[in-house]
């Protein structure tokens, strides 16, 4: 990335995005972060750096269980996905799992695929 901007050599104008699940867990500072700046900004801050990679966020939810909050992100490939990933967790104030998302077409064209696959101790 230069200056906030995709090189043209990783824009994909009329391609189909990786869409991943990010699950994110605020640390202590993380959280008084949160409450301090609002809920709102962080929505933003994130929206902002995933559009800086040529991404979109589908959707932003915050939840109270183990993880604090729920991100669908279409991002142009992986490298770009652990691009965010490693951003995010350098920051320290949050712990980022970016799970990719499967379509049922995909699931289907794998199943297509035969593996042979010994198993220990067979």
């Amino acid at each position: 990335m230069v200056g906030g901007r995709v090189p043209a050599s990783r824009r994909r104008e009329e391609c189909v995005m990786a869409k991943y699940l990010a699950k994110a867990r605020y640390n202590a500072e993380g959280a008084r972060a949160l409450v301090k700046d609002g809920r709102s900004a962080r929505v933003a801050a994130v929206t902002k750096a995933t559009k800086a990679i040529g991404g979109k966020v589908e959707s932003f939810y915050f939840a109270y269980s183990g993880d604090d909050a729920f991100v669908i992100v279409d991002v142009p490939d992986a490298a770009s996905g652990l691009a965010l990933s490693l951003a995010v967790n350098a920051s320290g104030s949050v712990s980022l799992e970016l799970v990719p998302l499967i379509t049922a077409k995909e699931m289907d064209a794998a199943a297509e695929i035969m593996v042979k696959y010994r198993a220990p101790g067979q």
